[in-house]
């Protein structure tokens, strides 16, 4: 799978001048700069960023080929109560929240997952440290 990668906002592409927002867009900027091979746009709201026939019918200058599969939040907040809600009310299926930036691995889990939730930190704390394993 290619991600497709949108760094989201409450502004679509600068439609709200705020320190925020503008963050965002100082961030995709960045990310572009530094690895120019990624699919990724924003500053865009979640509506934007996984609808393809609006991407393209209000912002057809965007650089994202079709919708999202990836999704930035711009704070911790935000993620969670998102996620919370796709789970609950969109019968979204969670791997586990991932932290990353970090010097070294770290994972959790959270109070109240499941067997299911287990397992998965496991696979991807295996994947995370054959990886680490290799850049050393």
């Amino acid at each position: 799978m290619v991600p497709r990668i949108a760094m989201l906002s409450f502004s679509n592409f600068g439609s709200a001048r705020h320190p925020e927002s503008k963050k965002v867009r100082a961030a995709v900027a960045q990310i572009n700069e530094l690895r120019p091979d990624f699919e990724i746009d924003g500053e865009m709201q979640a509506d934007t960023a996984v609808n393809t026939e609006l991407l393209k019918a209000q912002y057809p200058f965007s650089t994202l080929t079709r919708a999202a599969n990836v999704l930035i939040f711009p704070n911790l907040a935000s993620a969670n109560a998102s996620y919370k809600l796709l789970v609950q009310i969109g019968g979204a299926e969670v791997i586990i929240p991932i932290l990353l930036g970090m010097k070294h691995a770290v994972h959790f889990i959270q109070r109240g997952s499941t067997v299911e939730d287990v397992v998965n930190l496991v696979t991807l704390a295996a994947v995370d440290a054959q990886a680490r394993s290799k850049e050393t």
